[in-house]
């Protein structure tokens, strides 16, 4: 897979992480429920500078847990025998909380979809919102993110390879092509 364009490089994610962290305190009026909840793998790095932006701004700390939606997904036969899992580490309690999921990329919605299944059976949050880097259209569920970094029109053809330092090495967004018939 050859990367055929970059869509944003460090700067640009952490102008987005910066204007995605004032959203959610300016939507939220505050951040005294808001609770962050970074979606595995790519999810969490962004939950946690979204994190560092607001404590940077509101002088508070926002908690921060980890959720892996890997039983929740509903193409769960179709990804593995054996599927990888990452664990989720929510250690406050959700009910009655404002829930914000954070996540790299949203596509069909399924993973948005699965995710707010995951934290329903945790306990019943006051309102869950969406966090997105990069939303890139192809919406298969009637989901939206509340909060997106930027908008990218891409075809099925193509990826958009979320790249972050504790993971990559690299802060960057990057598109390439995947083939005809392929999803990512």
């Amino acid at each position: 897979m050859i990367e055929k364009a970059e869509i944003m490089d460090e700067s640009a994610i952490m102008r987005a992480v910066t204007r995605i962290a004032h959203e959610i305190i300016e939507r939220n009026k505050g951040v005294d429920d808001v609770r962050l909840i970074g979606i595995q793998r790519r999810g969490v790095p962004l939950a946690k500078m979204i994190a560092a932006k607001i404590r940077e701004v509101e002088g508070r700390d926002v908690p921060t847990g980890i959720l892996d939606i890997t039983f929740y997904r509903d193409d769960l036969s179709m990804l593995s025998e054996h599927p990888v899992v990452n664990g989720t580490e929510i250690n406050f309690p959700v009910t009655d909380k404002i829930i914000v999921l954070v996540d790299d990329v949203i596509y069909t919605g399924r993973t948005a979809r699965a995710a707010i299944d995951a934290v329903m059976d945790t306990g019943r949050p006051r309102i869950i919102q969406l966090a997105i880097l990069i939303d890139r259209g192809h919406r298969e569920l009637p989901i939206r993110a509340d909060y997106v970094g930027k908008n990218v029109p891409t075809s099925r053809s193509e990826m958009v390879n979320v790249k972050v330092v504790e993971f990559d090495g690299v802060n960057k967004v990057t598109l390439s092509d995947i083939g005809p018939g392929k999803k990512d």
